[in-house]
């Protein structure tokens, strides 16, 4: 396996959105020769992410000690969200394939009727393309993270994403989410000028 490197900007100035303004800077830079737009790459954290989602991790999480002292028990680092009380938490694997980069994001998806968390199962770094919630995704705030490796997500129900992004060749994700009647996935995609461009190794 390779090491993996990979552009990622600190934010440092204020954006207004639709969440609260907060000290995050440039979400994109413009590419001259596209005329499309392309994602910084933020690190992931739990404060970053809050308005999409919890941050899996056991870093500065809330634990206790269980088993007679012989095990460490992060709790409740997030929370399973259905829309029906007929509905069911499920466990899945998801083995993902890397997709060629820079990347073109043309659609984000979003599951209205169920969070929808992803694991990661090799220790592997993996990227995330988010849009606050919204009737539609607006392409001038999507955000884009990598998590170190060490890290999960969790999605609330209705937050617009991207579908899984490994940046290894393969990877496998331990997913948990929703098993129930009704769609529970909705897709949008986007106008050809509202197009963005990911590209983690530049």
């Amino acid at each position: 396996m390779h090491p993996v490197t990979l552009r990622v900007t600190q934010r440092t100035q204020s954006v207004q959105g639709s969440v609260p303004t907060q000290s995050v800077g440039t979400i994109y830079r413009q590419d001259k020769k596209t005329a499309m737009r392309t994602l910084m790459i933020e690190p992931l954290t739990k404060e970053a992410f809050a308005p999409f989602g919890d941050v899996i991790e056991t870093d500065g999480s809330d634990h206790f000690m269980i088993n007679n002292g012989s095990t460490m028990r992060f709790h409740k680092l997030a929370t399973v969200d259905t829309a029906k009380p007929e509905d069911h938490a499920i466990i899945s694997i998801f083995r993902a394939d890397a997709q060629d980069m820079p990347l073109t994001v043309c659609m984000l998806e979003r599951h209205p009727l169920g969070s929808q968390a992803f694991i990661p199962l090799l220790g592997n770094p993996f990227l995330i393309v988010v849009a606050p919630l919204g009737d539609e995704p607006v392409s001038g705030l999507v955000r884009a993270f990598v998590t170190n490796g060490r890290q999960g997500i969790n999605y609330h129900r209705g937050v617009w994403h991207h579908p899984v992004l490994t940046i290894e060749k393969r990877d496998d994700f331990l997913v948990v989410d929703r098993s129930g009647t009704g769609n529970n996935c909705d897709e949008h995609f986007f106008k050809e000028d509202e197009r963005l461009i990911l590209a983690p190794h530049q």
